[in-house]
C-alpha cells in the first residue's frame, strides 16, 4: 500500500494508533484516488503524506466556529480546553445576547461576537447551537461565509441533515454531522449521538467523535434512529432523576435523612452504571450476582416486578421516541 497517498484518518485512540506501526490497515478517504472532491478535513489540515493521523492533531490544527454561546456551546468549549483538544485562539463563538458574548470571553478568552457571519467565515469546524426554530434563518445568514470545505456539526435538535445541505449549497461535499448529546454533557458525563451524511469521509467523522468526545461517549446511528435516541439517551437523564428521587423517599420512609438518603441513592446509581461500562457485562448478570437466594435484593426486586418497573421505563422510551417524531424533533 503507498502511504502516501493514504488518507490519515485512522483509529479512535491511541492504543488503536499503534497498530498502524504494528502493520495495521488504513481507512482512506477520496484523495486516494485523487478525487479532491472528497477530501477530508483531517487530510486538508493535516496533507495526506502517510504521518499517523491522531484526532487530537486535527483539531489542534484546525479553527472551531460556534453559532450560539448557549449551555451546550460552552460544555464544547469547555471540554475542548480541558482535554486540551484545542486553544482559545482557535475559537469564536457568536450570540445574539451581547452580555452572553462577554461572559464567554471573559471566561475562556476565546473570540465572540453577535454576528454570526463573523462565527461561520473562515472556521474548518462549524457548531450549529442553536434553537432548531430559528436555524433557517441563521443558516440563510451564515451561507456565503461558509468555506466549501467545511465541516458542519449540528446541535439543533430535530433539524434533518438534508435541510442543512439544502440551505448551504456552497459545501464542496455534504460534510453535515447531526448530534444529540444530552444534559450530563455539562460536566463532561454526557452521550452523544452522531448521524451523518452519507458523503461524510472518514476523517471527518473522526473530527466529529472527538469533538463529543471531550464530553462524554459518542455513538454513532443512522438518522432515522435520532427519535429512538431522543426517547432514550436524550430524555434518560430525567428518568434516572425521578428513580434518584424515588429511592431517597424510599430511605427517607424507612429512617433515614434526606441528605444521606439521597447520597446514597444517587452514588449507588452512580457506581451501578459505571460497572455496566467498565465491566461489559449484561446488567442482568450483574443484577444475579447482588440477588442472592431468599435475600433482600430479591425481595426488592419482586416489588418492582409487581409495579411493572421494566414495562414502565420501557413504555417512557417509547413514548417519549413517539413525542418526538410527532413534535418533529
Amino acid at each position: 500500500m503507498d502511504e502516501s497517498r493514504t488518507c490519515p484518518a485512522l483509529y479512535r485512540t491511541e492504543e488503536d494508533d499503534s497498530k498502524v506501526q504494528q502493520g495495521g490497515s488504513l481507512v482512506r478517504c477520496g484523495t486516494i484516488s485523487g478525487t479532491a472532491a472528497t477530501q477530508c478535513t483531517a487530510c486538508k489540515l493535516q496533507g495526506s503524506k502517510g504521518r499517523q493521523y491522531n484526532r487530537r492533531m486535527s483539531l489542534q490544527a484546525g479553527k472551531i466556529g460556534f453559532i450560539g454561546a448557549g449551555n451546550m456551546a460552552e460544555s464544547l468549549i469547555t471540554g475542548l480546553l480541558q482535554a486540551k483538544l484545542t486553544t482559545p485562539s482557535q475559537m469564536i463563538a457568536s450570540d445574539i445576547d451581547a452580555t452572553r458574548c462577554e461572559l464567554i470571553r471573559g471566561k475562556y478568552r476565546i473570540t465572540t461576537t453577535t454576528k454570526n457571519f463573523e462565527a461561520a467565515d473562515g472556521v474548518d469546524i462549524l457548531v450549529l447551537a442553536v434553537e432548531p426554530q430559528v436555524l433557517d434563518d441563521v443558516l440563510a445568514e451564515i451561507a456565503a461565509a461558509v468555506q466549501v470545505t467545511t465541516v458542519i456539526v449540528s446541535v439543533a435538535a430535530g433539524y434533518p441533515i438534508e435541510n442543512i445541505a439544502r440551505h448551504l449549497p456552497r459545501l464542496r461535499e455534504k460534510k453535515i454531522v447531526r448530534a444529540m448529546p444530552n444534559t450530563p454533557s455539562a460536566i463532561r458525563e454526557g452521550v452523544t449521538a452522531l448521524s451523518c451524511h452519507r458523503d461524510v469521509p472518514a476523517g471527518d467523522v473522526a473530527v466529529a467523535k472527538a469533538l463529543f468526545e471531550s464530553i462524554g461517549k459518542v455513538v454513532v446511528v443512522d438518522e432515522r434512529l435520532m427519535d429512538a435516541v431522543t426517547g432514550l439517551s436524550g430524555s434518560g437523564p430525567a428518568y434516572v432523576y425521578v428513580m434518584i428521587e424515588a429511592l431517597a423517599d424510599g430511605g427517607v420512609k424507612m429512617g433515614l435523612p434526606r441528605q444521606t438518603a439521597q447520597l446514597l441513592a444517587a452514588q449507588t446509581v452512580a457506581g451501578a452504571a459505571h460497572l455496566v461500562l467498565a465491566s461489559g457485562e449484561h446488567p442482568g448478570l450483574l443484577k444475579d450476582r447482588v440477588a442472592s437466594p431468599g435475600g433482600t435484593t430479591i425481595a426488592g426486586i419482586h416489588a418492582l416486578e409487581q409495579g411493572k418497573f421494566r414495562a414502565t421505563v420501557t413504555s417512557a422510551v417509547e413514548a417519549a421516541t413517539n413525542r418526538s417524531i410527532e413534535l418533529g424533533l
